[in-house]
């Protein structure tokens, strides 16, 4: 089944070998799916892409829809506010409305408290609105972050450095997300922030994928639907990172940050990391953005790889099976409610029927 959308201006390129088939809302095969993107505007593109492009090879024999949110209050340029304007379904048809599931990604943090940023009010309200109009949702990195602070009151915990790179993790067996999934997986991370392991468990979160050196990537907790939180990114492409650490170091050339950025660990062929570390090297000693012309972006681009892409597919289709079975308890409920309905107004109707025949026949019923 092909890949849907609702939002005019985002178009899904669809295999040649499938066809495009009419979306039924009353059928467990046909899923709804929100896209809430609270990427950065220079990002906002690239995420709808990689959030499309997975959906699309996790749904098999399903049809997904997705229509694309952005919340209110973050920060945006003006680029960012007529992409918005233009191609995504505005926020008050998800506020009024409900769907079967719904991915939320992180935002760039203003500010050290997450509960101090300009969108946390709407945020909150997202995730109360996602626990009572859909049978599942995924909270992406910073929203993970934000999920667990506000359900559980758990605080992440700020790192020494950025964890960049991609990390081999261990699949957690016994649950119907990490099923099919081999021991052994690769993720890719870039964040500033933690939540220790500890602090889920003693909450009552289940893990689902943990590495030694990334700390927990994936965690879920069921409420009145089911929570799914990850902290690592199994929808990026393979020059995601790389790009990521251009933009990280154009911010050191141009004054906006002190630092120099750590190189993505894991991530490239060791003639690749020797260039980066060369670039470096210039940059320490000649600071000025000019030298970015000399990052080189595209060489590396054309040889990194995406070794995680299996295991990101499987995990998505897994929950996209988690909602279709959910979906399928809740028609099978509604056809039970409708047909107990019809029984009774056909009782009905046969009682009345039977008091009207006593009547004419003197109050004796009839033989």
């Amino acid at each position: 089944m092909p890949l849907r959308f609702e939002n005019p201006g985002i178009t899904a390129e669809v295999p040649r070998d499938r066809c495009l088939t009419e979306f039924r809302e009353a059928d467990a095969e046909c899923l709804e799916i929100g896209l809430v993107n609270n990427m950065p505007s220079q990002a906002m593109e690239a995420t709808e892409r990689q959030f499309r492009t997975l959906l699309d090879r996790a749904s098999e024999r399903m049809a997904v829809r997705l229509s694309c949110f952005a919340l209110p209050d973050v920060p945006r340029s003006a680029e960012g506010l007529q992409r918005i304007s233009s191609v995504y379904s505005r926020i008050d048809e998800l506020w009024n409305g409900k769907l079967d599931g719904i991915i939320v990604t992180g935002a760039e943090p203003v500010t050290v408290d997450l509960a101090q940023e300009p969108f946390w009010g709407n945020l909150r309200t997202l995730m109360d609105w996602a626990e009572h109009n859909t049978h599942s949702s995924v909270w992406s990195c910073m929203a993970a972050h934000a999920a667990v602070l506000h359900v559980d009151g758990i605080k992440r915990q700020h790192l020494a450095k950025k964890l960049s790179g991609v990390f081999d993790s261990t699949s957690v067996p016994g649950n119907p997300l990490t099923a099919g999934l081999p021991a052994q997986v690769r993720i890719p991370h870039s964040r500033w922030n933690d939540i220790p392991e500890a602090s889920l468990a003693g909450a009552g979160y289940r893990i689902l994928l943990r590495s030694e050196q990334a700390g927990v990537d994936a965690f879920a907790k069921s409420r009145k639907s089911l929570f799914v939180l990850i902290q690592g990114h199994p929808e990026y492409e393979a020059d995601t990172l790389l790009l990521e650490y251009r933009r990280d170091v154009r911010r050191f050339l141009r004054g906006q940050s002190e630092t120099y950025p750590r190189m993505p660990r894991n991530c490239f062929e060791e003639r690749d990391a020797a260039l980066l570390t060369a670039m470096r090297e210039r940059a320490l000693k000649d600071r000025r953005e000019a030298l970015l012309a000399d990052f080189p972006c595209a060489s590396l681009a054309a040889r990194v790889k995406n070794t995680w892409a299996p295991a990101a597919i499987r995990v998505y289709s897994n929950w996209l099976l988690h909602l279709r079975e959910e979906k399928r308890k809740k028609l099978r409920s509604k056809r039970r409610q409708r047909e107990y309905r019809l029984s009774t107004v056909k009782l009905g109707a046969v009682l009345t029927n039977l008091d009207a025949r006593e009547l004419q026949c003197g109050g004796e019923k009839p033989a």
